[in-house]
Parts: C-alpha cells; structure tokens; sequence
C-alpha cells in the first residue's frame, strides 16, 4: 500500500493550503488549532484560532485567564464544551507539567476533551511520533478509495479504519502523512460534490469504479433531533437588563442568557405571562409583555430550538438575576442564538 502514502504526500506538497499552524512544531498552538477545528471549518475556525493565538500566545496565558472571558472570545464557535475543556487543560499543563506541553501520545491523550484522534494529530505534528489521525475527513478517504462498506459508528468499523490507518501510515513522515491525508479529505474527496474526476487516486479507487461514492462512508445510526421551544424574558427597567449564568450540564454551559422558560410547545403570550414559575419571580400585579419577537428556530446537531423573546419592563429587580446596563452587554458571551436575537433588536452591534 506504499503507493497511497506516496501518492497523497506528493500532492500536498504542492496543494497545500497556506494556514498559521502549518509548518510549526509548537504543540499548544497546534492543540489550539485541533481544537478550534472540530466540529468547524477552517474557514471559520481560521479567525478564532488568530485571535486566541494573539491573546494567549503561551498556554500560561490561556491558564491564567478568567473562563468568562476564555467563552467571551469562543463566543459563536459553537460546542462550548470545547473551550471549558481548553482553559481547564491549560490551567492543568501548568500545574501539573509547570506549564510544558506533555510529550507523549499516552499524556496528552490523557488531557481533557483530547481523544485519540486529536492524540495522534498533536504527537505527529509537534513530536514526529508515528501515530495515525482517523477523523471525519481519513474515514471519507480511506472507505471511498479502499471500497470499505463497515458502519464508521460500531466498534468494529472504528478498529479497522485504525488499523488500516496505522498500515498505511509511514513511520518516519507521520507529520506531513497526517496533514495530507487530512487536507486531501477536506478539499477533494468532499462529503459532497467529490472531485472525482481530478483525483490522484481515481484509477484506484474502490467507491469510484463501483460508483458507490455517495454511500461511503457508511453508517449505521440515525441521529436522533428532540424539538425543544425555550421562551425567553427580557425583564428590563431602565437602562439595565437582567441575565443569568447557564450552570447546568446542558448547552451552553457557563454562556449568559436571559429569564429561561422552557416549555414541551409552542407558547402564546398570554401563556407565558401565566406561567407560575415567572409569577414567582417577580411579584409585581399587572406587568406586561412590551414586545415579542419573532420565533427564532435554532439547528444544534442533536437538537432543534424554537425561541420566542419577550421583553418585560418591569420596576422591581427580578431575584437573583445579574444586573446589566445596556453599554456593557457586549461584554458578556451568549449563544449565537441570542447573539442574533440582540443584533436584530439593535441592542448590540
């Protein structure tokens, strides 16, 4: 199987992109950059990772900064568990390797929110160490050319791809394997719309001569998408707005959001104002909603959301919410979700 490493090194050198962690053995930067990419496009991720690169050049900094900002500057990336996992991990390089990255896959498989994938792409890119990436973009490569049909969601289809990955894998240029095979996965042989016709490995390529391409790679579960409606309440007075923390183990852990109230359907307003839990908040008789807006729907990978917003002006402090002037807003991270809602309100720029 030479000829697939060869062929696909060979490519990448000259059709590589230009990216800022390319060529760099600095492993924080690169855990920085495998982190920022999962789950995103580089196109999107690209500005984040500059951004966290310039103000946390060093894993110290990441380490020693507040998490509200660390979520601050994440803010619209999405999977925020990734950047609660990132200022955990960093504080913890610090405390427990005083600050130098680990230097073996088995230690830096053992930081949180780093898998086997991540692993392997951080101890062949820094250290050199022959260790085999299996993402998305390897899976799509490897079951298209090599006609593979096993389910990439079952144990046993996770083995294999490894297996066949560590075969294929040359031990003494794993860097530059990893990164081509990577590269190639994202910008010819696609999800959708393959390059197939230009491809360096069409003469070969099981999927392409069975015309099968569209069917690999293969998997065995349907992702299961549970609706869920959340009704928003902006409780204003004045100037100020009134948010909370997000401190449950759902999404959006540690954002800031406003009055939450979840409900199994659709809500008129009418509703909504005679919902006990918001008539316990606020004890106030004859309050009302000032404005609604339009239902928002939300895609997440698991979940549907279908948000309504409504502003309530209100003369007594809603207990135990965080009190903000409508200047310092934006200092805050919200979802993207409500991000928009406050773009579209004129609230923040």
């Amino acid at each position: 199987m030479d000829f697939f490493a060869k062929k696909i090194i060979k490519w990448f050198k000259t059709n590589q992109r230009n990216l800022p962690w390319r060529g760099i053995k600095d492993p924080y930067k690169i855990w920085l950059s495998e982190i920022i990419l999962q789950q995103t496009q580089v196109n999107q991720g690209l500005s984040y990772y500059l951004k966290f690169v310039k103000n946390y050049p060093k894993v110290k900094d990441l380490a020693n900064a507040p998490v509200d900002e660390v979520m601050k500057h994440w803010q619209g990336l999405g999977y925020y568990s990734r950047a609660r996992n990132l200022h955990e991990t960093a504080k913890n390089i610090v405390i427990k390797y005083k600050g130098v990255f680990p230097k073996t896959y088995v230690e830096i498989r053992e930081l949180k929110g780093v898998g086997d994938y991540t692993a392997a792409a951080i101890a062949s890119l820094a250290y050199d160490l022959p260790h085999a990436v299996v993402d998305g973009n390897v899976y799509r490569v490897l079951s298209r050319v090599f006609g593979v049909k096993l389910p990439i969601d079952s144990g046993e289809g996770k083995k294999y791809f490894q297996e066949l990955a560590n075969e294929l894998l040359p031990k003494k240029e794993a860097a530059i394997y990893n990164q081509a095979i990577m590269e190639f996965g994202a910008l010819y042989c696609r999800p959708v719309n393959p390059d197939c016709e230009n491809c360096i490995f069409n003469s070969k390529c099981v999927a392409f001569a069975r015309q099968i391409v569209n069917e690999l790679p293969f998997k065995s579960k349907k992702i299961k998408v549970t609706d869920r409606y959340f009704n928003y309440i902006l409780f204003t007075t004045g100037q100020l707005f009134f948010i909370n923390k997000r401190l449950t183990k759902d999404i959006w852990q540690d954002l800031y959001e406003f009055y939450l109230i979840e409900t199994d359907r659709r809500q008129k307003p009418l509703e909504v104002l005679k919902v006990k839990e918001l008539k316990n908040i606020i004890k106030q008789k004859g309050f009302n909603i000032e404005k609604v807006s339009k239902e928002y729907k939300h895609v997440l990978s698991h979940q549907h959301l279908y948000t309504t917003f409504y502003r309530v002006r209100t003369k007594q402090v809603p207990k135990g919410m965080i009190k903000v002037k409508l200047s310092e807003i934006n200092k805050y991270a919200f979802p993207r979700l409500i991000e928009k809602y406050l773009k579209d309100e004129n609230i923040i720029e």
